[in-house]
C-alpha cells in the first residue's frame, strides 16, 4: 500500500512538473505579439520565437497579429449636402505596430476604427453634394486616412489606406442618370452625325469647285482654239480671195446660189434682201450676156461654140429674169425688203 500510494504521488508530482514547464515556454509565431501581465500589470511583451515566463505568476494574453490586415465595413448610409441618401461601402488597410497599446489602450480597436470611419465619412461626404461626391473619391479617401492615422496614433495602429468600394445612390436617381447619359450618349451622336455630314458637304462643295474650275478651264481654252481656228480660217479665205482678185460679178453670182438656202424651212417665209443684191443680179445678167472669149479648142469646133453660147444666153436670161422680180418686190414694198414664198 505504501508503495501504491508513493507512485501515485510521484505521478501526480511529475504531471504537475510537467504542467509547469509547458506553462513555462512559450512560442510565438513570426509576425505575432503577446502581452505577460505579471501578477495583473504588464510586464513586457513576447517577441516571435521561444519565450520563457514564470508559471502562476505571468499571464499571457492572446496573439496580436502584427501583418497589415484588411477590413471590409458594410454599407453605412451618408446623407449629402444636397440631402441625398448614398449608401458607402469602405475598406480600410490597417497595421499594428504597438501591440501593449492596442491591448490597453483601446478595448476592442477594430470597432472603434469602423466607427471613426463612419463617423468621419459621413463629416467628409455631408459637405459634397452628389455629383462631387461621385468623382471625388481620392479626396474623401485622402481625408478619411489623415484623420483616422491621427486618431489611431495613440492606440498602436498604424492606416496605411482607406478606400471606398462603392457609392450607391437612390434607384431614381441612378435611373435619372441613366436617362442623362443616354441622353449625352445621343447628343455626342448627334454631334458627330452632323460634323460628318458637314465634312463631307465641304469635301463635295470643294470637288464641285475644282471641277466647274477644270471645266471653265477646258470650255476657255477650246474657245480659244475654237477662235484661232477660225481666224486662220477666214485669213486663209481672206488670202486666197485677195490672191484670186474676184470681181463683183463672181461674188453676186455666189450670193444668187445662196438664195434657195435662205429660203429652206418652214419658218423662212419672210427675209430681207438689202437693195444692193439688184444691182448685183443685174451685173451677173450683163457678165452672162457677154461673149466669153474663145479660146483655139473652141474656134476649131463651132458645134460646141455655137451649144455653149445658147446655155449662156439661157442662163443669163435666167439671172436677168431673177434680178427683174428681186426689183419688182423691192419696188413694190417701196424698201429694200420682200417676202418670197417658200421652198417646195
Amino acid at each position: 500500500m505504501e508503495v501504491s500510494a508513493f507512485l501515485v504521488a510521484a505521478l501526480i508530482i511529475a504531471l504537475i512538473a510537467l504542467f509547469t514547464v509547458v506553462r513555462a515556454v512559450r512560442i510565438v509565431p513570426q509576425a505575432r505579439a503577446r502581452n505577460v501581465e505579471r501578477l495583473g500589470r504588464y510586464h513586457r511583451t513576447l517577441n516571435p520565437g521561444l519565450n520563457l515566463v514564470i508559471p502562476y505568476i505571468d499571464r499571457v494574453h492572446p496573439v496580436i497579429d502584427l501583418r497589415e490586415q484588411v477590413v471590409s465595413f458594410k454599407p453605412q448610409p451618408v446623407i449629402t449636402e444636397d440631402n441625398l441618401v448614398v449608401e458607402i461601402d469602405t475598406v480600410l488597410y490597417f497595421q499594428v505596430t504597438d501591440p501593449r497599446a492596442a491591448f490597453y489602450e483601446i478595448a476592442n480597436f477594430l470597432q472603434a476604427v469602423e466607427q471613426l470611419t463612419v463617423t468621419t465619412l459621413r463629416n467628409v461626404v455631408g459637405s459634397m453634394d452628389l455629383e462631387k461626391t461621385l468623382t471625388s473619391r481620392d479626396t474623401i479617401n485622402s481625408q478619411l486616412r489623415g484623420v483616422l492615422d491621427e486618431a489611431t496614433g495613440k492606440w498602436g495602429l498604424r492606416v496605411n489606406r482607406v478606400e471606398i468600394k462603392a457609392i450607391d445612390p437612390p434607384q431614381t436617381i441612378k435611373d435619372a442618370m441613366q436617362k442623362q447619359m443616354r441622353a449625352e450618349r445621343d447628343k455626342r451622336a448627334a454631334i458627330l452625325g452632323a460634323e460628318g455630314q458637314r465634312q463631307s458637304q465641304i469635301l463635295t462643295a470643294e470637288g464641285d469647285k475644282q471641277a466647274a474650275v477644270l471645266r471653265a478651264e477646258g470650255n476657255r481654252t477650246a474657245a480659244i482654239l475654237q477662235a484661232e481656228g477660225q481666224s486662220r480660217a477666214i485669213d486663209e479665205v481672206f488670202q486666197a480671195v485677195h490672191r484670186n482678185d474676184p470681181d463683183p460679178k463672181l461674188l453676186a453670182y455666189q450670193y444668187l446660189q445662196a438664195l434657195p438656202e435662205l429660203a429652206k424651212g418652214s419658218g423662212n417665209n419672210f427675209w430681207v434682201i438689202p437693195s444692193e443684191i439688184t444691182t448685183a443680179l443685174h451685173g451677173v445678167g450683163r457678165a452672162f450676156a457677154e461673149d466669153l472669149p474663145r479660146s483655139p479648142a473652141t474656134r476649131e469646133k463651132p458645134t460646141d461654140d455655137d451649144m455653149a453660147a445658147r446655155a449662156a444666153d439661157d442662163t443669163a436670161q435666167a439671172a436677168e429674169a431673177a434680178a427683174e422680180a428681186v426689183a419688182d418686190a423691192a419696188k413694190a414694198d417701196g424698201t429694200a425688203t420682200g417676202t418670197l414664198p417658200p421652198s417646195s
